[in-house]
């Protein structure tokens, strides 16, 4: 599981320092890809499995799968941590998520987020209201 937020840099040939207390369950590798609100989303290559096995369930003749799945899969790109614990952001990647040298890097149960940090601090003023409000929408009846 993945939680804590963190403020890594990219290096000049856009690589990230992965928080140490990741490192251990991706030294297999993993998969980073486009995630939602222009952030980009790191999977363990198990979940990004399980992810991948779910969706293949999904129709193909429905538009919003194929959309979803095109722009996923085009954009990931697997990766292995080096003995430093960075992994390469591809520019294409860095460049969705509008990342330069300063990246703030959240756990996000099973996954980890990499934003901007400007984009970061909008959506969490954003959402800080919401969080409360949401607790009855994810729990109900709690």
């Amino acid at each position: 599981m993945f939680f804590g937020t963190y403020t890594p840099k990219l290096d000049e040939k856009g690589r990230l320092f992965l928080p140490a207390k990741f490192r251990d369950e991706l030294t297999e590798g993993l998969v980073v890809t486009r995630g939602q609100e222009r952030c980009l989303t790191v999977w363990s290559l198990e979940d990004f499995g399980k992810l991948t096995d779910r969706l293949r369930e999904a129709p193909v003749t429905q538009k919003s799968t194929r959309d979803y799945v095109r722009m996923l899969f085009a954009a990931a790109s697997q990766e292995v941590p080096d003995k430093q614990g960075r992994i390469n952001i591809p520019a294409p990647l860095r460049e969705y998520a509008s990342l330069r040298k300063e990246c703030v890097v959240i756990g996000s149960m099973n996954r980890i987020e990499i934003w901007d940090p400007t984009a970061w601090t909008t959506y969490s003023e954003e959402q800080e209201q919401k969080f409360s409000e949401l607790s009855d929408e994810v729990f109900p009846g709690i």
